[in-house]
């Protein structure tokens, strides 16, 4: 007998965290197009288009579900607002963190269209993501960052229960073309 597993739906005040799905695409790209969003990331290019939503869209489909996790963020009556996803964290390159400096373990991504941030989105759906990868995906620590020049990304982070390491580095924005100083970021189950 073969289980395939779904993925799980994550239910919060607002939002429900859900698969992308391929009828997401033009809202992904919309979103991500915005170099504003996108230049605050380190993996997204900009330009973003349909074809970069749907390849992300395909990824998070074919993902080994015991390493990795992406969802939209779905907004009761915006609809897909943003992205939140857990992945491996030594996916970065060595340079990134230096040899003697392993990585975490999991680390924490997220997005919210421009449109709908300052209204407690990507809050609300860090700290639901982060309930469900404590209880249901057997998860203790979770690592983030956000560039220095993006306040805000840091304190939806700590209104999650992120903390800060004291820890500074340089991280390439492919957004930016550029390499950018970050702050890293912890969270302790």
């Amino acid at each position: 007998m073969c289980l395939i597993e779904t993925s799980p739906e994550i239910s919060t005040r607002r939002l429900t965290l859900r698969a992308p799905a391929i009828e997401d695409a033009t809202r992904i790209a919309e979103i991500c197009a915005d170099p504003a969003v996108s230049r605050m990331t380190v993996s997204m290019p900009h330009p973003y288009g349909l074809g970069e939503a749907e390849a992300w869209i395909a990824r998070a489909q074919g993902q080994d579900p015991r390493r990795e996790r992406n969802f939209v963020i779905d907004h009761e009556d915006a609809g897909v607002v943003g992205m939140v996803s857990l992945f491996p964290q030594p996916g970065r390159q060595p340079h990134d963190r230096g040899p003697d400096r392993p990585g975490l373990g999991t680390e924490l991504g997220y997005c919210v269209g421009a449109g709908w941030q300052g209204r407690g989105f990507a809050t609300e759906a860090v700290q639901g993501l982060l309930a469900w990868a404590r209880r249901d995906w057997r998860r203790r620590v979770v690592a983030a960052s956000h560039f220095t020049d993006n306040p805000a990304s840091g304190r939806v982070l700590e209104k999650a229960g992120f903390l800060y390491t004291g820890e500074r580095m340089s991280l390439f924005s492919r957004a930016r073309e550029a390499a950018t100083e970050a702050r890293l970021m912890v969270w302790l189950a």
